[in-house]
């Protein structure tokens, strides 16, 4: 899908592929707020798309192909989740970050999950005003609670 941004130019919104994930990674890596860990390595991530297929979404210059954002998205039968949305800095503003989040809910609807969860990190303030702006809320309800299994 091809979607036009603020300052005119046309932008791609396209599943996300195996062959992305180097870019995406990079640009995870250079994004605030943005946590990466021992579970984002190319071979978990490429599973991860296996598991969702055409779930997880970039946004891409549509002359020149560049990465200008990037989000993974899935779900558990229930409930979906997205994780790690980024748009590059010089990108931020135009529409990006919400077009990969649509792109992401028009997929999980087709899937018939009726709601969507993120994980934001507390002390991410742009973070949570981006998503707040969007219409997403806080649960004061529900703690997140981890463990490590074996040698992950």
């Amino acid at each position: 899908m091809f979607v036009k941004i603020a300052c005119h130019m046309a932008m791609q919104i396209r599943p996300m592929l195996e062959t992305d994930l180097p870019a995406v990674l990079a640009l995870w890596g250079r994004t605030e707020g943005v946590g990466l860990n021992e579970s984002d390595t190319p071979p978990r991530l490429a599973a991860y798309l296996c598991r969702n297929p055409g779930a997880s979404f970039v946004a891409c210059d549509g002359v020149q192909g560049a990465l200008l954002g990037a989000v993974l998205c899935g779900n558990d039968g229930r409930r979906g989740y997205l994780h790690h949305l980024a748009v590059a800095a010089e990108a931020r503003c135009q529409g990006i970050g919400r077009s990969l989040v649509q792109a992401c809910l028009e997929q999980l609807a087709k899937l018939d999950i009726a709601k969507c969860n993120i994980f934001v990190y507390a002390t991410n303030t742009p973070g949570r005003a981006f998503w707040e702006k969007l219409g997403w809320f806080g649960r004061d309800d529900l703690l997140t609670m981890q463990i490590l299994i074996g040698g992950v």
